[in-house]
């Protein structure tokens, strides 16, 4: 495939019980995601450098996304994912705009600051918190995928975190744009720009899409954000194909962002498809 030319060989690295070459490719995936508005607070309470700033829409709110990947085809082998991450521009302030010209990483210092992020594997949480400093740990998820709707349920320890639910709705548009991450690893903010081509749908204040949190301790992290009761943009993609390469130190000596650790090793991760 042409996306991935060049890609390897790559550098092998090893953290923990993960060895691997980088950038790691993605093939193939299900992804699928809400934006929710939040209280803009706090979000600023659990940014780590006063250079970050959350993209406040109008009313005064933030924003932030649940986003569920279900990876069916990388160079590290399948596993499932949950991100919670809030769209922020490290620099300068970002200007008041639409919720959907937001989400485009065009903006100078655009990224999503990744506030959690479980996944069902040990060697994808190793290699996450040792590669770019992401709040990973391993937790079960559930996936169902039907032609209406895209469903992950994500649970730790026996607990449920969180049910997203995306019904499949939306305009279809080409998304040639990189996702671009930020996290903190020993005390550096990290920018990581991933290269991503895909076909995804957007709606705007979607009917039939929800979000449903447990009793965790990482879905009260997210209920003390002040989640609006409905989503303001569903996301889900056609296709999707990406590149995670080694990201960049943008910003030395910031706070820390260790999310949730958990004491699972290794998690369940089903997938049904009706």
């Amino acid at each position: 495939m042409t996306f991935f030319a060049g890609a390897r060989p790559g550098r092998q690295v090893t953290h923990g019980s993960a060895s691997f070459e980088l950038p790691i490719l993605y093939h193939r995936d299900d992804a699928f995601g809400l934006f929710f508005t939040a209280d803009a607070g706090a979000v600023r309470a659990m940014l780590p450098s006063p250079r970050l700033h959350p993209l406040i829409l109008p009313g005064k709110r933030a924003l932030v996304g649940v986003m569920a990947f279900n990876y069916i085809d990388t160079s590290i082998g399948p596993y499932g994912e949950v991100a919670v991450a809030a769209p922020v521009v490290h620099g300068g302030r970002p200007p008041l705009g639409p919720p959907a010209a937001l989400l485009e990483a065009r903006y100078p210092g655009f990224g999503n600051l990744v506030l959690h992020l479980p996944v069902t594997s040990r060697l994808a949480r190793d290699a996450g918190r040792g590669q770019w400093g992401y709040t990973k740990f391993v937790a079960d998820m559930r996936f169902r995928i039907t032609p209406e709707r895209m469903e992950c349920a994500l649970a730790e320890g026996g607990r449920e975190i969180l049910t997203l639910c995306v019904a499949r709705r939306g305009l279809a548009l080409p998304d040639p744009n990189p996702l671009v991450t930020y996290s903190v690893r020993e005390g550096a903010l990290i920018r990581t720009t991933i290269p991503q081509r895909g076909i995804f749908r957007n709606a705007l204040r979607p009917r039939g899409s929800t979000l449903e949190l447990g009793r965790h301790p990482v879905a009260e992290s997210i209920r003390a954000l002040d989640l609006g009761p409905r989503p303001l943009l569903s996301r889900y993609y056609l296709e999707r194909a990406a590149i995670l390469p080694e990201g960049q130190v943008v910003e030395s000596g910031v706070r820390p962002l260790e999310g949730f650790h958990g004491a699972q090793e290794q998690g369940e991760h089903t997938v049904r498809y009706q």
